[in-house]
């Protein structure tokens, strides 16, 4: 296990994975060294052969494409480390072929949905507090397609001033700008009226402020990823949108689709959302896609499941 965490270390370190990323690796690392120790192999002497058990058994298993192929990522790379430190003189992973990941469509909302759900923000908190942040939290997730936990860890200091622009800090510590709406803006106003409420009262109590946006009082310090998630489901009951359509990712997708049918360019969609190869972000032209050939099924007269729906065809006429 020495080795694992020193790997892990070393990825934290030179990458700068976030710590979710970090904790997945740890997790396929442990599972393929305790299926070695169940099957009397060492980390260190594994061969070919035996990685490729082990990727057989998660099959049987039942895990799905996606995630043996994650775990065989991980186990190519904790190898390719072992090479570079002279622990192992070769890479056992490096000619095993991963399984075929089928990239599924992003699921995403309409305009129309997302307004409800932005309603449901503005009304559905216990108290006005609750209901200045979660109008805030919805507003800023939705104008800028941040990813969740860079939402919640938003410093306190890149919201003063009544920005225009974020910075964000994302993945591998990779910053970039994203504009906020003009209703972003004045939710985000409203909410730091209330900080800073909050913050002359910490400071003349003794407390020193919080540095995020979003506080809270666990342990982390802010809102969680999971507390997000639970409030979003609960919203989309209210407004009668199925709950399992809609997760923070969700209005990730639909902020860039939404931008994507009104003409923006994929570049600048790539740029706004972080990521770092634009094959990432050209799943949304297949969304859209998609969605105009379900628009013309439904609504062009010649269409064929139109005219089965209302049997209109002109056959034996």
């Amino acid at each position: 296990m020495y080795h694992i965490q020193a790997f892990l270390q070393a990825k934290a370190a030179e990458t700068g994975a976030a710590r979710n990323t970090t904790d997945a690796y740890a997790r396929d690392l442990r599972d393929f060294h305790d299926d070695l120790v169940q099957r009397r192999l060492d980390l260190m002497s594994a061969q070919m052969a035996d990685i490729e058990t082990y990727l057989v058994g998660l099959d049987t298993q039942g895990l799905s494409a996606a995630t043996r192929a994650r775990r065989l990522s991980a186990i190519r790379q904790f190898y390719a480390f072992a090479v570079e430190e002279y622990w192992r003189d070769d890479n056992p992973a490096i000619q095993i072929s991963g399984p075929g990941r089928k990239k599924s469509l992003p699921k995403t909302l309409s305009v129309e949905q997302v307004d409800q759900l932005l309603a449901c923000a503005r009304v559905s908190g216990k108290t006005g507090i609750d209901r200045l942040r979660d109008t805030c939290l919805m507003q800023m997730l939705y104008a800028t397609g941040m990813r969740i936990s860079e939402l919640m860890t938003l410093p306190l200091s890149v919201a003063r001033g009544h920005p225009q622009y974020l910075l964000i800090r994302g993945k591998g510590n990779k910053e970039r700008i994203v504009p906020l709406s003009p209703d972003a803006q004045d939710s985000l106003a409203q909410w730091l009226a209330h900080r800073d409420q909050t913050d002359d009262l910490d400071q003349a109590q003794g407390r020193t402020p919080s540095p995020y946006l979003f506080p809270s009082r666990g342990k982390q310090g802010h809102y969680t990823r999971h507390w997000f998630y639970q409030k979003l489901k609960s919203w989309a009951i209210d407004c009668g949108i199925d709950p399992e359509q809609v997760s923070p990712h969700t209005i990730r997708h639909a902020f860039a689709t939404h931008l994507l049918q009104n003409g923006a360019d994929l570049r600048v969609i790539q740029t706004l959302l972080g990521h770092a190869d634009i094959s990432t972000t050209e799943i949304y032209t297949h969304v859209l896609q998609d969605r105009l050939r379900d628009l013309v099924l439904d609504h062009h007269p010649l269409s064929t499941t139109r005219n089965a729906a209302g049997n209109t065809s002109s056959d034996g006429q």
